[in-house]
């Protein structure tokens, strides 16, 4: 049975992104795009694990890694923050991993 990435320890956590890395890097070389973003999808989760919630603040504004827009949070829940992008209206989650400070 597998581990969640909630149990896994720093070193775990670091060897299944390696893994997920080569397993992303394998599916996109095949064309395989869906299963490539999968991968990915997964890798950023266990990055988000790596990272300490409290580092991030309510009512901060922080860029979102790779889309140019910016993610205001609201409050945090685990390795989620909740918030609005580029002052919309719907409340959305984004893992941490995803936000890089202004």
């Amino acid at each position: 049975m597998e581990k969640r990435y909630s149990q896994m320890n720093e070193q775990e956590l670091q060897t299944e992104i390696a893994e997920l890395n080569e397993k992303a890097k394998k599916a996109e070389a095949m064309g395989m795009i869906n299963e490539f973003s999968v991968y990915e999808r997964k890798k950023t989760m266990a990055q988000a694990y790596l990272l300490n919630p409290a580092d991030f603040k309510p009512g901060t504004t922080y860029n979102v890694i790779g889309e140019g827009s910016t993610f205001l949070i609201s409050y945090l829940n685990g390795t989620f923050a909740w918030g609005y992008r580029d002052s919309a209206e719907e409340l959305e989650a984004l893992p941490i991993s995803l936000l890089a400070e202004k």
